[in-house]
């Protein structure tokens, strides 16, 4: 699914208003139907419904939604923030339709009237502001607000929550913000809705599709896209009748140090269940008992050293390289891990202490091949890039790493953003909280290489990796909740969450 920036949003109303054809009025009907669906769906009827509205086409949806709700007996009043002097034509319309009907409740604020009582029971709809706000919001809309923030009513935005600028950081916005429980935005995610610093105000969105041409979607080049399952069905390679181990490729895993073997153990486990036909894990000689226990299905390398990666097995036996899950720091890992990168003749997955050694060693980076994937949570990247003001700074140097070193970046975390080396960016739809545990990213990474190894490019390895990886985080989660799910748990739905794309 596309990500279109505001400017690229209104040339899309625009373009279907005079290709559909549709005049305006109506296609803001079709959101307010949207809206109103939603409502009816998710709503409790007896709960007093009250629809903030302000003097643009986000206040005529607010308009069109209380019409709708009126008419189908739910107890809806509107309160119209008049918070300058004129009203957009489409909103002034539908305002003057409410105001026909006889039992409809309309109270209008001004500066310095009093703010209308809220009750803990209410329900809040915000459609003052929408997505064209171009400055901080404050006086009295801003009091506006504040007042709906400080009550304890659950809070719906139209589109937007009021006050938040969608494309540009809201770290320096001193404007006030609706604080939103649901924000119902049309079409297309917003970018500012996927980063942690916007997660105060837009709580969980949902897109309602409005009808916007296909033709303008489909021709609009885009740098931000948002995962979901259509996105992976064309991806995944169907298995023939007469495939073999050796039909899925051969992945080598570099794992684990003494005390660090679980990392192994996780991330060769997932590679396996990711589809690849064969696993080496190349690990110290003291975890070797551990992993030939623990996956028998994996073949091991042994390495020279008693407790530490520091050599190399026969790298051309393999189509697929992983490294980094619990290697450790020692001089003898750096060592290897150099000489890896220097010998490997193929992109490399690169994870956890892989990228810390890397971090210590920045000069080493312009030597990695080409298409390589890095998967650092939020502190390693950090380590790699140095720090920044905001999410969108970061979002901007993840994507300036991926093309200057031509490679492939897996920030972890909520919508795990994957950056290419054209510049582009996925964020990806599936993943909860539950998988903020220890192993979650070992398991990504041997997902990755299972992938990897039976041919998948760098790019569809990513995007299916990561979405595979979240969605059997949240089968997991059906069953296990957030608090008890485990690195493992991920790991035994993965089988599931392949079924559940293919169907």
């Amino acid at each position: 699914m596309k990500i279109l920036p505001i400017d690229k949003i209104r040339e899309a109303d625009a373009y279907t208003i005079e290709n559909e054809p549709i005049a305006d009025i109506d296609l803001m009907e079709r959101a307010a139907m949207e809206l109103f669906e939603w409502m009816v769906a998710k709503t409790d009827p007896e709960k007093e419904i009250r629809i903030f509205c302000g003097m643009g086409n986000n206040g005529g949806d607010g308009f069109a939604l209380a019409r709708m709700l009126a008419y189908a007996g739910f107890k809806t009043e509107v309160i119209l923030v008049r918070h300058s002097e004129k009203m957009s034509p489409s909103c002034l319309s539908n305002y003057e339709k409410i105001l026909k009907i006889t039992s409809f409740t309309v109270t209008e604020i001004k500066k310095g009237d009093t703010m209308p009582d809220l009750s803990d029971e209410a329900i809040v709809v915000d459609a003052i502001f929408g997505s064209g706000l171009t400055k901080p919001v404050t006086g009295f809309a801003a009091q506006v607000i504040d007042h709906i923030n400080d009550s304890k009513s659950l809070v719906i935005s139209v589109d937007v929550p009021s006050g938040l600028f969608c494309d540009e950081t809201n770290t320096v916005n001193k404007g006030s913000i609706i604080k939103a429980d649901y924000t119902l935005t049309f079409q297309f995610p917003k970018v500012g809705f996927l980063f942690p610093e916007n997660d105060q105000y837009v709580g969980e969105w949902e897109v309602l599709p409005i009808g916007l041409h296909p033709d303008f979607i489909e021709k609009i080049k885009v740098k931000s896209h948002f995962l979901i399952s259509a996105d992976l069905r064309q991806i995944i390679k169907h298995r023939t009748k007469f495939s073999h181990k050796g039909t899925f490729g051969h992945g080598l895993l570099i794992a684990g140090s003494y005390g660090k073997m679980g990392a192994a153990v996780l991330s060769a486990s997932a590679g396996l269940k990711a589809g690849a036909g064969l696993i080496t894990v190349h690990i110290p000689k003291k975890g070797y008992t551990i992993i030939q226990t623990a996956v028998p299905a994996a073949m091991v390398s042994i390495d020279t050293s008693k407790k530490v990666f520091s050599d190399l097995p026969y790298l051309a036996n393999y189509n697929a390289i992983a490294v980094g899950p619990g290697i450790g720091l020692h001089e003898k890992t750096q060592s290897a891990l150099k000489l890896l990168i220097q010998d490997a003749g193929m992109p490399l997955i690169i994870d956890a202490d892989a990228i810390n050694i890397l971090a210590e060693n920045k000069t080493w980076i312009s030597f990695i091949p080409k298409n390589s994937i890095f998967t650092p949570h939020p502190k390693e990247f950090e380590r790699l890039v140095g720090k920044t003001a905001d999410d969108f700074e970061r979002n901007e140097k993840q994507r300036e790493f991926s093309v200057k070193f031509q490679s492939y970046v897996i920030l972890k975390g909520a919508h795990t953003a994957i950056t290419c080396p054209d510049g582009t960016c996925y964020f990806n739809s599936t993943g909860n909280p539950g998988m903020a545990t220890g192993g979650s990213g070992d398991v990504l990474t041997g997902i990755l290489l299972g992938l990897e190894a039976q041919g998948y490019t760098s790019l569809e390895t990513c995007l299916l990796g990561v979405y595979i990886h979240g969605l059997a985080g949240d089968i997991a989660a059906e069953k296990w909740g957030y608090e008890a799910l485990t690195a493992g748990n991920i790991t035994h739905n993965l089988g599931k969450a392949f079924q559940k794309i293919q169907h």
